[in-house]
Parts: C-alpha cells; sequence; structure tokens
C-alpha cells in the first residue's frame, strides 16, 4: 500500500524536525519546506495527501500559501499556530484549512488530527439525497453548495460538513465533543476550540442568527433563527 504523503511547512527548525521525526515513525512519507514560496512550490512538486502548515512563515505567510495552493487542488490543511487570536484562525480557517493545533502540542495530538483529516479525505462527501431546506437554508449535497434567501455562500470542506450535521437534525444541540467526532473524526480535547472557530465562520457568511448558542453544552442550527 502506498504511503500518505505529507507536506511539513514550518521554518522552526526544531519544531520542524519533531514533526518529521514523528510522522515518519507512524509510516508516513514526509518532505519539508523552510519558508512560504518554498511550501507552495513543494506541494506543487511532491502533491501530498496533508499539509501541516504553520500561521507564521517568512516569504509569504500560512494564509496566503493556504490560499494559493488551495486554488490548484483540494487538499487537507493542519495549521500550527503560536497566535490564537480568533481573527487569524478564522482566516486560516476561511482560506480552506480543515484544523488547527496551537504551539506547543504533543505529538501525539498532531498524529490524531492528521489521521482524523486523511480519514475524513478518503470518505465520500456528505451524503448524497434531496436538498434539505432549514428555514431560509438551503443545502444541497450532491452538490455541496448552500444559499440563504438565493445568495450562495461560499465555504469551505469542513464548514459545509459542520453546517450539513447540523441541518440533518435542526433544533437538536450538538455538544462539541461530539461533533468533533462526526465532522472531524477525532475526540482531542484541545480540538473543540476548532468547532468554536468554525461556527464563528458560518455565521460570517451566513448570518449571526442561524446557529444557536446553548452555553455550556454546544450548538443547533436554529430554523427560526437564533436570538
Amino acid at each position: 500500500m502506498e504511503r500518505r504523503r505529507i507536506a511539513v511547512i514550518e521554518d522552526e527548525a526544531s519544531i520542524a524536525a519533531s514533526v518529521v521525526a514523528r510522522l515518519r515513525a507512524e509510516g508516513f512519507e514526509v518532505e519539508v519546506a523552510e519558508d512560504g514560496p518554498a511550501g507552495v512550490a513543494l506541494c506543487r512538486s511532491f502533491r501530498p495527501d496533508l499539509i501541516v502548515l504553520d500561521l507564521m512563515l517568512p516569504g509569504i505567510d500560512g494564509i496566503e500559501v493556504c490560499r494559493q495552493v488551495q486554488r490548484e487542488r483540494d487538499v487537507p490543511v493542519l495549521m500550527l499556530t503560536a497566535r490564537d487570536t480568533e481573527v487569524d484562525l478564522e482566516v486560516g480557517l476561511g482560506v480552506g484549512a480543515d484544523d488547527y493545533v496551537t504551539k506547543p502540542f504533543s505529538p501525539r495530538e498532531l498524529v490524531a488530527r492528521v489521521r482524523a483529516l486523511l480519514r475524513r479525505a478518503e470518505r465520500s462527501p456528505a451524503e448524497s439525497g434531496d436538498p434539505i431546506r432549514v428555514g431560509e437554508l438551503a443545502i444541497d449535497p450532491a452538490t455541496r453548495n448552500v444559499s440563504r434567501n438565493g445568495v450562495e455562500a461560499r465555504l469551505t470542506p469542513t464548514e459545509f460538513d459542520l453546517l450539513h450535521r447540523l441541518a440533518r437534525a435542526p433544533r437538536v444541540v450538538f455538544g462539541r465533543a461530539r461533533l468533533l467526532e462526526e465532522v472531524w473524526g477525532h475526540r482531542v480535547p484541545a480540538g473543540e476550540r476548532t468547532v468554536d472557530s468554525h461556527v464563528r465562520s458560518l455565521r460570517r457568511k451566513l448570518g449571526p442568527d442561524v446557529i444557536r448558542t446553548v452555553h455550556g453544552v454546544g450548538y443547533a442550527l436554529d430554523p427560526d433563527g437564533a436570538p
């Protein structure tokens, strides 16, 4: 069986060496780039199955690397960041990153996230079937198109999968851990903030009243609009 290929784009040598060593020990074929332009070039030549991408890079930053790579081909992206501001993370997720980990992180957590993203990529897209209509939202699993009041919204693959899961059971409250398992495919506790970031991104694209927060529990898609 062909080994899965992972591109690691990270300018901190010690972090890059640790990540590469662990991924290779897990059986992956790994190549590394130390700056943004080299990372874009690596993805074109190496054609990885997944990218581990630092947010802050010399040359061009990780957000622009992600934007350029995703423009050419869809590939799962796990973003590494030493910063944890909402704006930085949402911009990264908005241009196609699927998940992120904040430094410092454990190698075990990183591998768990990598394997989960690869499993998601191997699965077929959200199941086909008739379009789902929830209030003003129209969600088509076959084409993966989403619109509100006839206005189409451009969602990343992960945003679509999250919205689709909520839309299949409107008004049902999903805890973050459950969403992590059913959408991302892992239950790493530190990943629960990824859910929050994607919810914020969906609200920004579809309206703040689409997804209701149930404090201390999780989220629900509200066809009547959330307060």
